[in-house]
């Protein structure tokens, strides 16, 4: 059973059922696809995803209903020359509940501009981890993009319950990568594809180099976030601390796309905890912030002057 230690505090009267891992909310956006599409295949392809996503068993653990994973998927689709081939944005959200409270904290907010994928109404989408690519790249593309980012949820999911517990998922998206579906126009899979990919996102993951971020994922979410009901300057304090770690971590490795993956989503959540912070404490994580969350820098002076 997974997140057995918090499961047994707060649902210690549920029983456990063999159920699905992810509560997931699938939207396709195709305000930009021109031409003489019928409107009725993105909401085809729509339920689709969420058949996909959602009756799919993703792990082998037990989950309980209230252990599900929050998520969400947009697809932002667009046009292009070849018959139903789309390209596409895809923004990733994903969140996990604070003990003792109703909020949910978020764990992923990114959004993926390199998908393009070809798809025809009521066509089957399917996915194989020995066969990752299937005998069409294009229509592959799509499902192995999906099942990639659940991977992540699922990894980040576990790594803030347990420490470093998401590694097997953050492998398995790994096999996704090794073997994703090679072909014209299908990006974000390879090293030389860009900087802030797919690709490099594994790789920071599985990279022993950057194994504090895993601690900093556990301790932010299980020492920091899940312990401000019951002591919240200590838990204030963690959280301090996680962002201190991660400071020197970026000191050490600039420039990482996993420091960048952590920080977004996370603007107000932190703005909000240090805001009854004391005076040294508020300037002090202000400091840290400024170097590590820059596009940020004008919501956390202004949220912690």
């Amino acid at each position: 059973m997974r997140r057995l230690f918090l499961v047994i505090i707060i649902f210690s009267f549920v029983t456990v059922v063999n159920a699905q891992e992810l509560r997931a909310r699938i939207n396709v956006l195709s305000n930009r696809v021109g031409g003489n599409v019928d409107k009725k295949t993105f909401q085809t392809l729509q339920t689709a995803l969420n058949n996909f996503i959602n009756n799919r068993k993703w792990t082998s653990d037990n989950f309980s209903p209230e252990e599900k994973i929050d998520c969400s998927f947009l697809l932002n689709l667009e046009s292009t020359n070849d018959a139903n081939v789309y390209k596409a944005s895809l923004t990733i959200q994903s969140a996990r509940p604070v003990f003792n409270s109703s909020y949910l904290s978020p764990i992923i907010n990114f959004q993926d501009n390199e998908i393009i994928f070809k798809y025809s109404e009521f066509q089957q989408l399917e996915f194989n981890e020995n066969r990752v690519a299937g005998t069409d790249p294009l229509v592959a593309n799509l499902t192995a993009v999906i099942a990639y980012y659940i991977d992540l949820i699922l990894g980040l999911d576990y790594d803030s319950f347990s420490p470093r517990a998401g590694n097997i998922y953050f492998q398995k998206a790994q096999n996704i990568v090794n073997n994703a579906p090679d072909g014209r126009n299908i990006t974000g899979w390879k090293a030389f594809d860009g900087t802030r990919n797919r690709y490099w996102l594994t790789e920071n993951l599985l990279n022993s180099r950057y194994n504090l971020m895993h601690d900093a994922y556990y301790s932010f979410y299980r020492m920091g976030m899940d312990k401000l009901y019951e002591d919240e300057s200590g838990a204030r304090n963690q959280i301090l601390n996680v962002l201190s770690l991660l400071n020197n971590f970026n000191t050490d490795n600039p420039n990482t796309m996993i420091l960048q993956f952590f920080f977004q989503g996370k603007t107000q959540e932190l703005i909000k905890v240090f805001s009854k912070a004391s005076p040294p404490e508020k300037l002090k994580a202000l400091e840290y912030l400024q170097r590590l969350d820059i596009s940020n820098i004008s919501k956390y002076k202004e949220g912690l002057k």
